[in-house]
């Protein structure tokens, strides 16, 4: 009995010095060695850079003023014609400033006495047959608007008096130009003499 048990202790520890050595945990490495395993987490993306971005030091170009009454001057072209007692005339402001300017919508007319004088009767109505645009005036160049006058004579209730001419305010001014041409206006203000169209294009 004593030689079966020294023999059983000796089959047991040979085969533990037989068995496979632990396993070393997965991703360590031994010093001095390459055979790291490579990581598996990702690398992080490059920034891009915002489409709303913008280059520094660029900036767009400004978009022209509004032409102003001290950079304009006023004419009339009568060669719109006539009916039923009515003129039919352009309107012409045209630019005399160094830059370019915008033109846009209707101009206030009215007929006065004098140059400084205040307006006699109803301010032009305005006429929507042509669309708002808007009118760009390289220097020297014109914007052009259908002004119509019809005849004091046309109203027996007018009570007309002498108009030296017309008071013009460019769009969205509220400073004006005086255009000298004599006509009859009505001091009555629920008489509308004069109707303008929006600026055109010459």
């Amino acid at each position: 009995m004593p030689q079966v048990f020294v023999l059983t202790t000796a089959a047991v520890l040979m085969l533990s010095a037989c068995g496979p050595s632990q396993a070393q945990p997965q991703g360590t490495t031994t010093p001095g060695t390459n055979s790291a395993s490579p990581s598996t987490s990702p690398a992080a993306p490059s920034a891009s850079p915002s489409p709303s971005s913008t280059s520094p030091g660029i900036t767009s170009p400004a978009a022209p003023a509004l032409c102003k009454a001290a950079t304009l001057t006023a004419a009339t072209d009568a060669s719109g014609g006539g009916a039923a007692g009515s003129v039919y005339m352009k309107l012409n402001l045209t630019n005399t400033g160094t830059a370019p300017c915008l033109l846009r919508g209707f101009p206030g007319v009215s007929l006065t006495a004098n140059a400084e004088g205040e307006p006699i009767g109803a301010p032009a109505t305005r006429d929507e047959a042509n669309p708002v645009v808007d009118v760009l005036l390289a220097p020297g160049q014109t914007g052009t608007a259908v002004l119509r006058y019809t005849q004091a004579g046309n109203y027996s209730d007018c009570t007309p008096v002498a108009a030296a001419g017309y008071r013009v305010y460019p769009p969205e001014d509220t400073a004006s130009l005086f255009l000298p041409q004599p006509v009859k206006a009505c001091s009555n203000a629920n008489i509308a003499l004069l109707s303008v169209g929006a600026f055109q294009p010459a």
